[in-house]
């Protein structure tokens, strides 16, 4: 059973103690991310990633590195546009050495000048990769184009441009500012003892309380963007608004996002490759924000047989919307989507990444018989309604990267 703790200073910490396993999780969460960001420090929070790990006041990046290792710990970090996780992964004995390493990091990095230059060399390396990542690339571009003039649209990893002020004092000076107590979520999952679950407290009650940072509203904005790039394939994205995260219709999203083009026995999987042969990767996704959302279909393919594969495209929407899906449809995915949630369930790291992502979004944990439910509730006519109100073709926004066409034989194709 899920626990939480709320410090006196506003520090949240939830945690699922698992007797059976050996092995524990711990992520320290801050929500803040690239969507709390002033534009003249556009990737900040993805640099901060990077210096966490590059030595604090007595230990080398090096000792980190190695004193991590000699515990069997797995030790990583991540940013999206909203949350920054640092964390964890070791045996339950080793939990008091792994988490006190990761406090280090978190509280004692020393952000110098010196690192902070090699290290935004390695960031405008992986933006260098991101550019030669053609599907990567499209997302970028239809992202930054749907939420243009808003937070939300920039890169997580900030331009080259943006990154070339950024001084170790003033990611010190960030951190202080926005990795507050009231945006801090400390998540625990497996072996572990009482002992640790009270050092864990007594080291996060010491952090000053403070406001956290609050994000901006944020709209989707139909767009069109291209962009030339000599390579072999042409790489595009159709989207549309989506859900924001956390909506009491989310299930009937998931479902339908995955019988559109979710696996291989999706409809635009099974009409465009399989059928028709014109593509090797094609797929629907949903990436949700704080009170936003986006629908998206991603295809690659050559560009002779692109207009046919958006032609198909647009085909299975249609007949989603015209003739809606059927029951066997629905049970062999609500199946597969309860079965992919569950089993994840079963690792400590998922466990502790769910816990934490439950606590941000609802304020609460969410039961494996409220997903269960959530997705039993799903029916044939929920799923059209969700699709009737997704697929607004006015609202339809298009990006393509690659020996592009005409704007003019895209909008043709699309209808637009």
């Amino acid at each position: 059973m899920v626990e939480k703790i709320t410090l006196d200073n506003g520090v949240r910490i939830v945690h699922e103690r698992l007797e059976h396993l050996r092995s524990c999780a711990l992520g320290l969460w801050v929500e803040s991310g690239s969507r709390h960001e002033p534009e003249a420090l556009c990737g900040i929070s993805h640099f901060i990633e990077h210096m966490m790990f590059k030595g604090t006041e007595t230990r080398t990046a090096a000792q980190l590195a190695a004193d991590f290792d000699a515990v069997g710990g797995q030790v990583n970090a991540f940013t999206t546009k909203e949350q920054t996780c640092y964390y964890c992964r070791t045996l339950g004995e080793y939990l008091p050495r792994a988490a006190e390493l990761l406090c280090d990091m978190y509280f004692n990095s020393k952000f110098d000048d010196e690192a902070a230059e090699l290290e935004r060399g390695v960031i405008c390396e992986e933006i260098d990769m991101y550019e030669d990542t053609p599907d990567d690339l499209v997302n970028e571009e239809l992202f930054s184009a749907i939420y243009s003039g808003y937070k939300l649209g920039r890169p997580i990893l900030g331009t080259k441009e943006s990154l070339a002020g950024i001084r170790g004092s003033t990611l010190k000076a960030y951190v202080e500012q926005n990795y507050t107590p009231e945006n801090t979520i400390i998540s625990l999952c497996g072996s572990y003892t009482d002992q640790d679950l009270q050092q864990l407290i007594e080291v996060f009650s010491k952090m000053e309380r403070k406001a956290a940072p609050r994000i901006e509203e944020t709209e989707y904005q139909t767009c069109f963007t291209l962009k030339q790039k000599d390579i072999e394939q042409n790489h595009l994205e159709i989207a549309f608004p989506g859900l924001p995260v956390g909506h009491e219709r989310r299930y009937d999203m998931q479902v339908l996002n995955a019988i559109l083009g979710g696996g291989m026995s999706s409809r635009l999987f099974q009409r465009v490759r399989e059928q028709n042969g014109l593509c090797y990767t094609v797929y629907s996704f949903c990436t949700a924000y704080i009170r936003t959302g986006v629908c998206g279909i991603y295809v690659g393919t050559s560009r002779e047989t692109e207009l046919k594969a958006i032609e198909l495209i647009l085909q299975v929407i249609r007949e989603i919307l015209e003739q809606g899906i059927t029951q066997e449809e629905l049970e062999r995915t609500v199946t597969q989507l309860k079965s992919s949630v569950l089993m994840s369930l079963e690792s400590t790291s998922s466990r502790m990444s769910t816990i934490a992502r439950n606590e941000m979004t609802y304020g609460r944990a969410i039961t494996e018989d409220e997903v269960s439910a959530g997705f039993d509730a799903v029916t044939c006519e929920s799923v059209l309604d969700m699709a009737k109100q997704i697929f607004d073709m006015d609202r339809m926004s298009f990006s393509a990267v690659g020996k592009i066409r005409s704007a003019e034989e895209y909008r043709k194709a699309l209808g637009l």
